[in-house]
């Protein structure tokens, strides 16, 4: 439900109040509400919503967004809240500002199809994807609305960002900047539903119980979705049990989620449902963008642009990444949580960054000469930095392993402290999983998943016995990271299949705190030894080898689980400790393992056990880590 939020809030709140609201009043002045149904190839007519300027000194541009989340609000004399956020920015420069309900939602019709294939050799007219109606409506409307100046951009946040994706992909020639944001890319590998074939149940249940409801006519309003009688989400998961319980308390009617059951693994199903298959020879300018704390989509938006990048080497793309969760970048961007930025963020995006992209590309007006291949802030430090490629070309990817009491230390500076030999002491840690008894993704009570979770202190896992804790000696000088890190764990279980957690964490000094003009949430929290959660990433461990093709443990034997974790922008500054935490469940945030190899999808309650959880640090079977650091 998160999503559909971000998209009301950002575009239609407080739309009753105009009477009281200048700019409101402007907006109505000098623009005139449109609502049409426009035919696409294979007949089926697609509600859309335009505000046209009345403006007849010049030719607009088109800013369009498709979204599956409504044009509310409906009725040509009632105007979405543009004046409420900063693209009204585009209302002043008289853009023609399009929404489109996508095929099968809202008051649309057709029927609706969850990230829709794209199809590349497109034979009949029945042969309609995204992209395609995306061409249709276009032709659609430098035909039919008057004064536009042929030029078409397109932009959307979050399964908005889908569309837009597929907005580049119709290839049709008017169609000159597209900037998708948090783009939904591949639901089984990184966003949203899936974290390398993870389920991420709670995110799942509660959002497509509502949102996957069926609506065989057009409709204006989708109802609620489940509400559960339990406040505390962590006990409501726990009590629910397998997935399978999950599936009978989401109705049949939900089918999308009863289809996703029936492929556990990374099938044809999922694969023509990846958004980069389709990134190729694309035409328009890119602005991909993202927040390195989105705990929705983060992945698509890094693994978007460097699929655009290697598939689709001549197209103008560049990538912006900010300190930001789903969407902030259209909010107040000086805080995340406990954490803090040092500025507004997302203001030096909105001005610096996306506002000119579209004036330059769509009404020639003003340069992008600010605008880098990479625009990314590194949290730690706080501070935006520019390069010519991501990840940059002077990251030194270098390797720390473990060593004995818990202790992280640089490969190549093994040896150098007799505590650092890694056979000093154990030559494993162990924990014990117990399905019964997860590991929580936050602290705390909570209702409805968390953002900041994505920057939250980490202490009180610490504290745990199946949670492990490695950590550096104090820095002493800053150690800044940009791009993946690679976790490379080599594990043995006492069961046939696990899931692995890694969290990279800064650690703050003891002594820390952030002045008083440092703009915050406005919470007394305690700093000093915050544990600042910087990266986490789950792998299921049946798919260390391949997605496809799932493959068990034997009980004792040890293997390597190598998996990359979503790029990393932060600077672990001088007086701090970088530390590394490994667990087996991250609920309920995420679906839990039985610990047996089987199809989760299809587990009994009674199919819960524990594992025993070996992390091995021998020379023949050393754990490990691949930082990107910048010298």
């Amino acid at each position: 439900m998160q999503r559909i939020v971000i998209f009301l809030v950002c575009i239609s709140s407080s739309v009753f109040s105009w009477a009281q609201n200048a700019d409101s009043t402007w907006f109505r002045n000098n623009y005139t509400k449109v609502e049409k149904y426009i035919p696409m190839r294979d007949g089926i007519k697609l509600f859309t919503t335009f505000y046209i300027p009345k403006d007849q000194s010049e030719k607009h541009p088109f800013l369009m967004m498709r979204t599956p989340y409504s044009c509310y609000p409906y009725g040509e004399d009632t105007y979405a809240g543009y004046w409420n956020n900063f693209r009204f920015a585009y209302i002043k420069e008289r853009y023609v500002m399009v929404i489109q309900d996508v095929r099968g939602r809202y008051m649309s019709e057709g029927k609706f199809e969850d990230v829709r294939p794209f199809i590349k050799e497109k034979k009949t007219s029945n042969d309609i994807d995204e992209a395609s109606d995306t061409w249709d409506t276009v032709d659609w409307m430098l035909k039919n609305i008057e004064n536009n100046n042929g030029q078409v951009g397109v932009l959307g946040t979050s399964y908005p960002g889908f569309y837009a994706t597929e907005a580049a992909l119709s290839g049709h020639p008017a169609i000159k900047a597209v900037s998708p944001q948090a783009p939904v890319t591949d639901w089984f590998i990184g966003d949203d539903f899936h974290h390398k074939g993870v389920f991420f149940a709670m995110d799942g249940f509660f959002f497509y119980s509502s949102f996957g409801k069926p609506h065989p006519a057009p409709t204006k309003d989708y109802g609620e979705g489940y509400t559960p009688v339990i406040k505390d989400n962590y006990a409501f998961f726990l009590k629910a049990g397998a997935l399978k319980n999950l599936s009978a308390m989401i109705g049949d009617s939900i089918a999308f989620w009863h289809e996703m059951m029936k492929h556990p693994n990374y099938d044809a199903w999922w694969k023509s449902r990846n958004a980069r298959s389709g990134i190729y020879n694309v035409k328009p300018a890119m602005l991909w963008v993202g927040g390195l704390f989105d705990a929705e989509d983060c992945w698509g938006a890094w693994n978007s642009y460097k699929a655009c990048e290697s598939q689709s080497p001549q197209t103008n793309s560049k990538i912006v990444m900010g300190p930001w969760y789903h969407g902030q970048w259209s909010r107040e961007g000086s805080y995340l949580g406990n954490v803090r930025f040092g500025s507004n963020t997302s203001a030096y995006y909105q001005q610096q960054i996306e506002i000119p992209f579209f004036n330059y590309y769509l009404k020639n007006k003003g340069n992008v000469d600010a605008l880098a291949e990479a625009n990314i802030f590194f949290t730690g430090e706080n501070k935006w930095k520019t390069f010519t490629s991501w990840p940059p070309a002077a990251v030194q990817n270098k390797k720390i392993v473990l060593a004995d009491k818990n202790r992280l230390q640089f490969a190549d500076e093994m040896g150098s402290k007799k505590s650092a030999n890694p056979n000093a002491g154990n030559t494993f840690y162990e924990y014990t999983s117990d399905p019964a008894h997860p590991v929580p993704y936050t602290e705390g009570v909570q209702t409805e998943r968390t953002r900041e979770y994505m920057t939250d202190d980490q202490r009180f896992a610490s504290s745990r016995t199946d949670v492990l804790s490695f950590e550096m000696d104090e820095l002493s000088k800053d150690l800044t990271l940009a791009g993946p890190v690679i976790a490379d764990l080599v594990t043995s279980i006492s069961t046939t299949d696990a899931d692995f957690v890694v969290k990279l964490i800064d650690v703050f000094p003891d002594t820390f705190s952030y002045e008083n003009s440092i703009v915050g949430n406005g919470k007394d929290y305690p700093m000093g030894g915050y544990q600042m959660l910087v990266r986490a990433e789950i792998m299921r461990g049946k798919f260390r080898n391949s997605f496809e093709n799932p493959e068990a443990f034997v009980p004792g034997k040890p293997y390597h689980v190598k998996f990359e974790l979503p790029d990393v922008a932060h600077t672990f500054k001088k007086g701090h400790r970088l530390m590394i935490q490994v667990q087996s469940s991250w609920f309920p945030l995420t679906d839990r393992n039985p610990q047996q190899f089987m199809n989760i999808y299809e587990a009994n309650d009674a199919d819960f056990i524990k594992s025993d959880v070996r992390i091995h640090h021998t020379e023949s079977n050393q754990t490990s880590f691949l930082l990107p650091v910048m010298p």
